[in-house]
């Protein structure tokens, strides 16, 4: 299986399936000198594992990163960082079931097409598990970011046609949801725990963004930074939809209302999402994605065995009732890592530059 790994300058290759012994990330290019700790990571960890909120499954990871490789006494070296997460609450039995039914909105009908073999114990590269190597792998990003003055940070938007009315940041921590609106995570409580009852799932919006970034980052015509960003999102199993700035609104839009007007101090506006060209404009980079219902549910759905005989299926188990709010933390976890690239990138550049001075 080819595409596991992320990036140009900062790399990543995830690896591991759902029920397996571990899961984890192999993280190449970060530079030396970067502090790094196993607690340091382990606190975006803490955002994303199992049972953190209403809408969560009950399987209880710990989900505790063990930093194996890459790190002399608290500091990159620069040398690949190697990030291991042991699973211990798997239930692989739960799925024996499964074994001969392709359970609809899951990976088991095109694996089986592609690879001619599937891991029918929790969908294996395919489950929602595999992102946990790509948070341990973002939080390392974020604090090479940190180095920089990029800060990233992310909430939910909506949640089962719920959508949030005001924007108030310190509201996130505040419910379990992560949502800038109290009165709406109230009522996003209330929508989950009514269609738990009907045995189904939720899906919904989560914002992501990105404040501090310099100017000039991106790489113009195909690895813009908005292409890399959308391709980062889109790699999320639960996103099926990206915006940036004004996104789809702006189709709606005038130029005179959509431009961003450019002052001496500054833009205006942000319809653009702090990208122009491709490139960043020194604005908050602004994502929204949408995330779709969680897959596996208890209402009875039409599908086919191996033999390709028609069948009814519920899936049931140990299921998020949403993606939301666990994805909202991977979503900025993939910011962090295009943002490392490009710094990385960018700084290549500069070096070039500086080089060809000296060579003149």
């Amino acid at each position: 299986m080819s595409g596991n790994t992320f990036g140009k300058a900062f790399r990543v290759t995830t690896w591991g399936e759902s029920h397996g012994p571990a899961i984890g990330a192999v993280v190449d290019g970060c530079p030396p000198g970067i502090p790094l700790t196993e607690e340091a990571v382990q606190v975006m960890m803490d955002r994303r594992k199992p049972g953190a909120s209403a809408a969560s499954t009950t399987r209880k990871e710990e989900d505790l990163v063990h930093i194996l490789s890459g790190v002399f006494e608290g500091l990159t070296t620069g040398t690949p960082i190697s990030l291991m997460i042991k699973n211990k609450d798997a239930k692989s039995s739960s799925y024996d079931r499964f074994k001969n039914l392709f359970r609809p909105g899951h990976g088991d009908l095109s694996y089986q097409k592609k690879y001619g073999i599937r891991d029918y114990k929790g969908g294996g590269r395919a489950s929602a598990r595999e992102t946990a190597g790509r948070v341990a792998a973002g939080a390392v990003a974020g604090l090479l970011l940190e180095q920089v003055g990029i800060k990233t940070f992310a909430y939910t938007l909506e949640l089962g046609s719920v959508k949030a009315k005001t924007i108030d940041p310190e509201a996130v921590a505040k419910n379990p949801f992560a949502c800038p609106d109290m009165e709406a995570a109230e009522k996003m409580e209330a929508r989950v725990n009514d269609v738990r009852k009907d045995g189904d799932s939720l899906g919904g919006v989560v914002q992501v963004q990105a404040a501090g970034v310099p100017a000039g980052l991106g790489e113009p015509v195909f690895d813009k930074i908005d292409a890399q960003i959308a391709k980062a999102m889109m790699s999320i199993g639960a996103v099926k939809g990206v915006e940036i700035g004004a996104g789809f609104e702006a189709a709606r839009l005038t130029g005179s209302v959509n431009n961003d007007p450019i002052w001496e101090d500054g833009f205006e506006t942000n319809n653009a999402g702090g990208t122009l060209a491709g490139v960043s404009s020194g604005q908050d980079i602004v994502v929204r994605v949408a995330v779709k219902p969680i897959p596996s549910i208890s209402v009875p759905q039409q599908t086919i065995d191996v033999d390709g005989k028609e069948d009814t299926i519920q899936v049931g188990g140990r299921h998020d009732i949403s993606a939301i709010p666990r994805v909202n933390v991977v979503c900025e976890a993939m910011l962090n890592l295009v943002l490392a690239d490009f710094v990385l990138r960018q700084a290549q550049v500069r070096a070039l530059e500086l080089f060809a001075k000296k060579a003149d």
